[in-house]
């Protein structure tokens, strides 16, 4: 399941996920919430936080990932990722090369830094 987090400022599409997120969540949370802060922002921030009663990713959700960031590179300014999944810490430092903007990922003791390393300056 993906829940949107609040307390962001407007150009930041702030999330948390929990148990098991699969395709629809994409479709009905986190993809629509994307959209809308690219559509009224030039560059969007995304904060990604894995809750530590994350169960994995389907396949779909993967690939609804993927078509959402490469189809809108040139938005992305800042992207972090806050887990202690080790798979997920080297996908996104692997995968980083393909984005545009800065990109990070800070593990779950230090998510305070990271929700103020992505709306901040630093």
């Amino acid at each position: 399941m993906i829940e949107v987090l609040e307390d962001f400022p407007d150009n930041v599409a702030a999330f948390v996920c929990r148990g098991r997120v699969t395709r629809a969540d994409y479709e009905s949370v986190l993809i629509p919430r994307c959209l809308e802060r690219l559509e009224h922002h030039h560059k969007v921030r995304v904060y990604y936080e894995v809750a530590a009663e994350f169960d994995g990713i389907d396949p779909g959700a993967a690939w609804e990932d993927a078509k959402l960031g490469l189809g809108h590179l040139p938005g992305w300014e800042r992207f972090v990722v806050v887990t202690d999944v080790e798979w997920m810490q080297h996908a996104v430092k692997f995968f980083g090369f393909l984005m545009p903007g800065e990109l990070t990922v800070f593990p779950s003791a230090r998510a305070e830094q990271a929700r103020a390393w992505i709306v901040g300056d630093m």
